[in-house]
């Protein structure tokens, strides 16, 4: 174990309290350099990676788990609560791309700088919190494949998940280039598995134009709107705001205004481009579910049942196979950013850094407890409900991640000339109010 050094000694600059910390993720901070005469593509193609990166916590087993028990049991009808969420990850995710490249810090370094230490404290523990049931997500959703596709037992599943960790050290230990192209690689796998999906299951098209448009209903309904908060929460990741933060200031750009200018639109546009491949995934689920399930009257929250029944109900022997392996795609590539999520975020708030490998098997023996004890005494039911309840946890979570962000990025002095708009921060920071009254009115329903 290793204490971060001090700050600088530096006068802090306007707004924060001290001097500019030590770079967020180190080993990869400022490697991947940006030529100044390159064109607008070549440019581009430069800045890509981080925001696919936070693409793939939003297309996570979790994901799928809701997206699963909402396409089956309502229909279409929560296409409009993806979308949403979908809008709304677009708009966070530019923040935290801001903040990063306009400050130098990623979201746990701004909030170690900006709250005192017992709030950091609880804001830390609740990211904590929030990593685990993401990563609880990921080691059941990968158990769950390989069980379907090897036929490898839930238990001994869940272990195998484990050495995930040498993968990570391998691809982070070659460039943080390489560790980009795999997630970009398994994101089109997933993607062309459920294209092929959609074909087979042939969707009314019109009924699915329909599901886009919100309905008041979820807001009546408290198992829909059980659901829809949880695929608030499966589809903005808190830990992912704190991510992005940190990774976009992997890239090399001059650190002037117009170079931090040009930083945040490419990385703005890479972000949007990227999330836009995670609403067609997310959406390709549902639609699936929906489409296969839900108007022959079978309610599917089990994903090893969504597999049993997806080739003699779409007639094409292949769809179960094709499920599976994007399944068990979705979960390997999700356990890639968990690794950088919890580093970042040990390292941001409580200036401590771990070695990656043991902060991952730690992160890991922390999912995979009551993972094992639930797969050993409640099956595969068990783990459905497990992968549902782990998504409504970070939906709960996401408020104490939403508002430090847009109250930095709306702060001028911390932000200086890089603040957000007034329609920016107003957009944003209703988008905060939304999550919060949902988070109460979830939590208001489940206690009453």
């Amino acid at each position: 174990m290793e204490t971060g050094a001090s700050a600088k000694t530096e006068q802090a600059p306007p707004g924060w309290r001290q001097a500019s910390p030590h770079p967020s993720l180190p080993e990869a901070n400022a490697t991947i350099p940006v030529p100044r005469h390159l064109g607008f593509w070549r440019k581009l193609l430069a800045f890509s990676g981080p925001g696919y990166l936070v693409a793939v916590g939003y297309m996570d087993p979790g994901n799928w788990a809701t997206d699963l028990a909402g396409g089956s049991r309502f229909g279409y009808t929560l296409l409009s609560v993806i979308l949403l969420s979908n809008l709304m990850a677009i708009l966070l995710q530019s923040l935290c791309a801001r903040l990063g490249i306009a400050t130098g810090r990623d979201l746990a370094q701004a909030c170690r700088d900006h709250f005192s230490r017992p709030v950091n404290l609880v804001l830390w523990l609740l990211c904590e919190a929030a990593i685990c049931a993401c990563d609880l997500a990921e080691v059941i959703g990968s158990a769950i494949a390989l069980n379907l596709l090897f036929g490898i037992p839930l238990v001994a599943g869940v272990l195998l998940t484990a050495l995930d960790v040498l993968l990570v050290m391998y691809l982070t230990h070659r460039s943080f280039r390489w560790l980009e192209v795999v997630v970009v690689s398994l994101i089109l796998l997933v993607g062309g598995c459920f294209l092929a999906q959609i074909l087979f299951a042939k969707p009314d098209m019109a009924a699915v134009a329909r599901g886009f448009v919100p309905s008041p209903e979820i807001l009546r309904d408290p198992a829909m709107l059980y659901i829809a908060i949880g695929i608030l929460g499966a589809t903005v990741m808190p830990h992912n705001l704190y991510l992005h933060s940190s990774i976009v200031q992997t890239r090399k750009y001059e650190h002037t205004p117009e170079g931090r200018r040009e930083a945040i639109r490419f990385a703005t546009i890479d972000s949007t481009v990227a999330l836009m491949s995670a609403l067609f995934i997310n959406a390709a689920i549902l639609v699936v579910a929906a489409a296969a399930f839900h108007g022959r009257g079978e309610v599917v929250e089990e994903i090893d049942r969504a597999h049993e029944l997806l080739s003699p109900l779409l007639g094409a022997a292949l769809a179960s196979t094709l499920f599976a392996v994007a399944l068990l795609a979705s979960g390997q590539n999700s356990t890639l950013t968990g690794t950088l999520a919890g580093q970042i975020v040990m390292e941001g708030f409580l200036n401590l850094r771990l070695r990656p490998w043991l902060r991952r098997l730690i992160t890991r023996a922390i999912a995979i407890v009551p993972a094992v004890i639930v797969a050993s005494l409640y099956g595969r039911q068990g783990t459905a409900k497990l992968l549902i309840l782990s998504q409504v946890i970070l939906s709960l979570q996401l408020p104490f991640a939403v508002i430090p962000l847009v109250l930095f990025t709306s702060s001028r002095s911390k932000m200086g000339e890089f603040v957000s708009p007034r329609w920016l921060s107003a957009l944003s920071w209703t988008v905060a109010a939304v999550i919060v009254v949902l988070n109460v009115k979830l939590l208001a329903d489940t206690l009453l």
